[in-house]
Order: C-alpha cells, then structure tokens, then sequence
C-alpha cells in the first residue's frame, strides 16, 4: 500500500493497535494531524472491536473504509471485502470434502472471488460526504 500511495501522491500512515485502549490512542494520534481518510485492514481483533472504531471515526468525522460489511452494519462508512456468505459456503465445501476422506494438506488453497461494496448512505450524510452517483451505482448494497 505504501509504494501504491507514493505513486499517486499520497502518505499513508500506519498505526498499529492490539487493545481497546491502543486504538483510543491511535485516534488521538493520527486525528492532530486531519487525516483525510482511514482505511482499518481485516483482523479479527479490529473486527471484535468495530463499534469502537466505528465510534472513535464518525465522531472525529473522518471517512473510514472497512475490510468487510459487519463494520458498516453498525454505522460504518464503506466497507470493500470477500463476500462472508459465499466464504462461509467454501468453508462448508472443505468440510465435505474432509469428511469424505479428502486429506486437508491435498486440498487447493481458495482465495475469496466474490467481493462486495456496501456504503452507508446515513453516515456519509452525518459526515456531510456526498458519495458520487457512480459509486453509489455500483455498490452491492447501499444503507439508508
């Protein structure tokens, strides 16, 4: 993602956090400096802890895009990520396969290949974002 921003102009900065009270810090950290964006990477801590991140973005009103809808569903900007439901299928094809007999170090690893967009046309307004028609078009899902 770094060399990707540089390309284009952009800095990224990247801040890690493993409790509740490292994001809080994180947020008083990278707010002084007025990001114009937030992008919060898939893990399982940051998805446990999405309401507070979800909190901590629109109350500092900075535009967050999220790994997956879960962050959106409570209030979350956008979200771009695999499609949990198609991911929770494959997972039930490898079950069936292991429980068939398949050895599970003979199965093919399978990315994801179904992603979705979903906006959260509420907190762009509380944000006061005017999301473009364009992208509105082409989300999967958009939250009234």
């Amino acid at each position: 993602m770094q060399s990707a921003a540089r390309t284009i102009g952009l800095e990224i900065q990247v801040l890690n956090a493993t409790s509740s009270r490292e994001i809080s810090l994180a947020f008083a950290t990278f707010v002084h400096k007025r990001p114009d964006a937030l992008f919060v990477d898939i893990d399982p801590f940051f998805t446990s802890r999405r309401v507070q991140l979800v909190h901590l973005a629109t109350r500092h009103a900075v535009p967050t895009t999220y790994p997956g809808r879960q962050f959106v569903d409570v209030g979350g900007l956008m979200s771009y990520g695999s499609n949990l439901t198609d991911a929770w299928r494959q997972l039930g094809v490898y079950t069936g396969r292991i429980l068939k007999g398949a050895k599970p170090a003979d199965l093919p690893v399978v990315q994801a290949s179904k992603f979705e967009l979903v906006i959260n046309a509420e907190t762009a307004r509380i944000l006061g974002l005017e999301i473009p028609s364009s992208l509105l078009a082409r989300a999967d899902e958009v939250i009234e």
